[in-house]
């Protein structure tokens, strides 16, 4: 009968220890390389955007740009006319 416990034993202990070494290989790689991917993706998500913000304002239209509830429109400087910037420097 003790040999039976023993074995149980060894047995909820190798459990345990494969469990534990779960989730130290999640905390350890897992975890840090998918939030790297996000932080990457992130990355190129915001690059997209100023680069297609930037096409759009070079086509001397204005650019709505919105936050919350707030609206602003954006055009390229060289698209504004030279005598706005005369009469700011007089």
């Amino acid at each position: 009968m003790e040999k039976g416990k023993n074995k149980t034993l060894i047995w909820i202990l190798i459990g345990v220890i494969i469990v534990l070494a779960g989730l130290v290989l999640y905390m350890l790689v897992i975890r840090p390389a998918i939030t790297g991917n996000i932080v990457g993706w992130q990355n190129e998500g915001v690059t997209y955007a100023i680069a297609s913000i930037m096409q759009q304002a070079t086509s001397c239209q204005p650019v709505p740009l919105t936050f919350g509830n707030q609206t602003i429109n954006m055009i390229a400087v060289e698209c504004l006319p030279p005598e706005l910037f005369q009469q700011a420097a007089a």
